[in-house]
């Protein structure tokens, strides 16, 4: 029965293929074997790996050997301490990438929570309640509003019949059901009106179906095998790390083999050299930057979430700095989710109405001036047709996140800025309600007036409904529906406050304005009423709808977030592109993305449709010019993150419901919608948006461009630091001069100087343009945009200066008993305090003299701790002979720190020449870079 075209069947050709009767369903010895044959209606769960094969995985990184190859050598070296500490990285590393990695696979686990628990069924002519698992193809199903459908299927009678189906389609309204066979092929699923999904909620009114597929074969169950197909890619931190891991290690043993060997040939003793060369292995190898890394990617997150960003897997916050496209749901999420009234037409009268969302708060203008409803005779009509004719209601409830925090304790009372306005029922009735209300008219007040007699409920064929209402001894038919149909069974109109015959010339101009307004992408419904005689009979809707009087037009649509529009700019500037992709129709979606300035001068819509006929290369070829992609499937949207990836985007993908799922979670940073977003979308992706606002995504890749920025400061301070050491040792074996450090010291400078400095640049204020940028490229090198130059050019410079301090204090060191010592501890110190200069200089891409010194004050204060700790080496007594040091006089100082400062301020002083001249008409540097900052990005 797989593939089986089940909207093109009529019902005696459905009932035939599935073997079933609609009367008296299956028998239930028949429905068992099925359910031996098909298997249970339920969403397979892959097997995945152990959850103690999971945590192994977390120790098969490359960075994390190279840290357990440090971790041996450290304990070589008899430095249990730092052996420990980088045991303890090692672990907590693990553990939280072990935590990530077992939470991801939950979403599959979230998506059948989606599952009805039972369904009500008929078998062998018994109505039943059995499990939704025990149902098989050929079911017949009873569904009722509030009932979630247990199972894909067919109706076959349907009674007023809604079903939101926003969470698995992206349609913006709940769908009306229709049961009749239709013969158009290849629809996408939101246009299969005869057809039921798995997982979706019915709305209103009630239903019977017979169910054509279960379990995996389902629609639903396609997502869930797309979420457990889709892989997740690394990120670009994850690779950068990985590739900095691998030049670190080949270099360490490089240059420990060298030094080592340079040493023995001018010499030295084979142990010492031994020491030596183990040392700089270990130096070579920052242990700290995966914990650094970590804090600095955490405290990102915490930043984050003040921004309504709450972030569920620790790299990702990294990826959305280089994100190039931001693929967006539209409804929920460009949109507010909430249908609203927003035009008017009534007797040749446009009427604009304001307002947002669900909020009975707003005003109606015609031709930019403010209208009095109460005084107007014929509005006033049509806002009581609108709230007449309406099984909605409008309701003030507590916000969701109020509520939890009142239950748990953590807040008082509901007051009137914890409430929030909903609808109860259909969301288009809602917003006619909510229309009323901005009038004046509240439903209850409407409903002590009126009494309803009798309700003809809206239906596919009429597609309209009425109500029949007594008031004051008489009797009103009030009726809404689409104004094409509406307006054959009006032989009047209310034109201006006259009720008029509705001749050919007004019917015409009533259709040019249902046109004119679908054309903007509006939702159009059509009002009408009539006074029913005394002794007239309405038992029918054909007695009932006739000879009525068309009032009016009133046109909806999910309105734009505010904040959107300024958001998508801001993308723009930063050179990220907007894409929208949605289940909506597609001229909708295009006039949606044109007023947020999504849709550009050459932009293209692409629907589902053409998608399905499209090659994923064809795609690819076509992915780079397409701003709205509509009318699209759960399949769709992974190929187009996918084709996008191709192109060689950074791919952020936003989503809330289930159909988003399998794209949310192949994107490169999945973000999910934290209020309207299924536990699935979620449980998929790596950063949840507590506030549903697209806005809150550009605060989050301007945190995560910033953090990798500072991620960057941090791997140049520390190699720079790291390169000097070696090129102080590497220099003094080739020159055939004595051990300028020793190996505690060398240990010493590496845990201390590397560590609570670097920590303080991950917490650095990111530069003012950071956002003028376009985004860099994913396939960037750690050390692009000259990183590499400046460790490299830095470290030597470190290394000649703590060199050329060891020679003279060697040279000058006559009257010193231990002249060895006191030369090493100049050395010592010079190195240290060239290290802490130079942590300012990595603040800025240029120089140390573009940043203000003390803006950081996280810094400052972790310069000052290393400062001492150096301090306490070379005066405290007990430790002298343990660190191999002596207490320096101010002769020393002196040398110390001209020695220590020149790496930084020379180059600092050159950059500044370098803009000086720029002012002249010469070209600006910065950083050595003949390049402004936009074009080096």
């Amino acid at each position: 029965m797989e593939g089986k075209a089940w909207h093109q069947l009529g019902e005696e050709q459905l009932l035939e293929v599935l073997n079933s009767d609609i009367k008296k369903g299956l028998e239930p010895d028949e429905a068992s074997k099925r359910l031996q044959a098909q298997g249970p209606n339920e969403l397979a769960e892959k097997r995945g790996e152990s959850p103690l094969k999971l945590l192994l995985n977390q120790f098969k990184d490359f960075m994390v050997l190279v840290l357990l190859g440090a971790t041996v050598i450290s304990g070589l070296l008899g430095e249990m301490l730092d052996a420990l500490t980088i045991v303890a990285i090692i672990l907590i590393n693990g553990v939280l990438g072990f935590y990530q990695e077992y939470r991801a696979e939950r979403s599959l686990r979230a998506l059948k929570e989606l599952s009805a628990p039972s369904a009500k069924v008929i078998r062998g002519g018994e109505y039943l309640q059995v499990a939704a698992r025990e149902l098989v193809a050929g079911d017949v199903v009873l569904l009722e509003s509030g009932d979630r459908v247990p199972a894909d299927l067919r109706f076959i009678e349907c009674n007023e019949c809604s079903v939101d189906e926003a969470a698995l389609t992206g349609e913006s309204v709940p769908v009306v059901k229709e049961a009749g066979r239709i013969e158009a092929k290849d629809l996408p699923l939101g246009d299969r009106k005869n057809c039921g999904y798995l997982g979706t909620m019915v709305t209103r009114g009630t239903a019977k179906g017979v169910v054509t597929v279960t379990g995996m074969q389902t629609e639903m169950g396609k997502i869930a095998d797309l979420i457990q197909q889709t892989e997740e890619a690394d990120t670009p931190l994850q690779h950068r790390l990985e590739q900095l891991g691998k030049i670190l290690i080949v270099v360490s043993i490089i240059l420990t083999v060298v030094v080592v060997l340079a040493g023995i040939l001018h010499g030295q003793p084979i142990y010492d050299m031994f020491l030596a060369g183990v040392s700089l292995a270990v130096a070579a190898i920052p242990e700290g930057l995966p914990a650094i890394v970590t804090i600095a990617l955490a405290l990102g997150v915490q930043r984050m979430i003040k921004r309504r960003a709450i972030v569920r897997k620790l790299p990702s916050v990294e990826t959305l700095g280089c994100a190039s496209v931001i693929c967006s749901d539209k409804t929920g999420t460009l949109t507010q989710n909430k249908m609203t009234v927003t035009q008017l037409w009534l007797g040749g009268r446009t009427i604009e109405v304001t307002g947002e969302g669900y909020e009975p708060i707003g005003s109606l203008r015609e031709a930019g001036k403010g209208i009095d409803a109460k005084g107007d005779a014929s509005l006033r009509r049509l806002t009581q047709i609108a709230a007449l004719c309406n099984n909605s209601d409008l309701t003030q409830q507590e916000k969701a996140e109020e509520s939890k925090k009142r239950k748990s304790g953590k807040a008082e009372q509901s007051d009137g800025e914890s409430l929030e306005w909903r609808i109860k029922g259909d969301p288009t009735e809602g917003a006619l309600l909510v229309l009323a209300a901005k009038t004046g008219l509240a439903k209850s007040t409407l409903q002590s007036l009126y009494t309803r007699v009798k309700e003809f409920p809206f239906d596919a064929e009429r597609k309209r409904m009425s109500v029949l209402v007594s008031h004051q001894g008489g009797k009103l038919i009030c009726t809404k529906g689409a104004p094409d149909l509406l307006v054959g069974k009006c032989s009047y109109v209310l034109w201006g406050d006259q009720v008029v015959p509705f001749t050919g010339t007004l019917k015409q101009k009533v259709l040019s304005a249902n046109e004119g307004m679908a054309k903007e992408s509006l939702r159009v419904l059509g009002l009408a009423f009539r006074e029913v005689k005394s002794h007239e009979e309405c038992s029918s809707s054909e007695q009932a709808e006739n000879g009525l009087i068309f009032v009016g037009l009133t046109g909806m649509m999910d309105p734009p977030r505010k904040e959107v529009k300024e958001a998508i700019y801001k993308c723009r500037q930063a050179g990220i592109k907007t894409v929208m992709i949605t289940g909506d129709h597609g001229m909708t979606a295009e006039a949606i993305a044109k007023s947020l300035g999504i849709m550009v001068r050459g932009g293209r819509v692409v629907t589902g449709s053409e998608l399905s006929h499209m090659s994923d290369d064809d795609l690819e070829k076509i992915a780079d010019d397409v701003q709205v992609y509509a009318r699209v499937s759960p399949e769709h949207k992974l190929r187009i993150v996918q084709a996008l990836q191709r192109r060689g985007h950074v791919v952020a993908m936003t989503g809330d419901g289930v159909n988003d799922a399998p794209a949310v979670k192949a994107a490169d940073i999945g973000i999910a919608m934290g209020i309207s977003g299924t536990d699935v979308t979620k449980e998929a992706s790596a950063l949840v948006l507590a506030d549903d606002n697209f806005s809150s995504i550009v605060a989050a890749v301007e945190e995560g461009r910033g953090i990798y920025e500072n991620i960057r400061k941090f791997i140049r301070y520390l190699l720079a630091s790291n390169v000097g050491e070696i090129m102080t040792m590497f220099m003094a074996m080739m020159a055939g001069l004595p051990l300028p450090l020793v190996p505690i010291q060398i240990l010493w400078v590496n845990l201390v100087t590397d560590g609570l400095p670097a920590m303080a640049l991950g917490v650095d204020q990111a530069e003012s343009d950071l956002m003028q940028h376009k985004p860099r490229s994913a396939k960037e090198n750690i050390f692009a945009r000259r990183l590499g130059w400046k460790i490299i050019s830095r470290g030597i410079l470190i290394g000649v200066c703590t060199l050329g301090a060891f020679v003279l204090a060697l040279n000058q060191g006559a009257g010193h008993s231990e002249q060895l010592i006191h030369a090493q501890t100049v050395a010592f110190a010079t190195l240290v305090m060239a290290q802490l200069i130079h942590v300012f200089d990595c603040r800025s891409s240029r120089s140390i003299f573009h940043r203000r010194l003390l803006e950081n004050k996280f810094l400052v204060l972790a310069v000052l701790s290393s400062l001492l700790l150096m301090l306490a080496v070379l005066y405290v007594e007990p430790l002298q002979p343990v660190f191999k040091t002596v207490p320096l006089d101010l002769r020393d100082w002196a040398l110390v720190v001209v020695a220590a400062g020149i790496p930084t301020f020379a180059m600092g002083i050159g950059s500044v020449m370098g803009t000086t001249k720029n002012k002249k008409g010469r070209k600006i540097t910065y950083g050595g870079s003949s390049a402004p900052p936009t074009a080096a990005r």
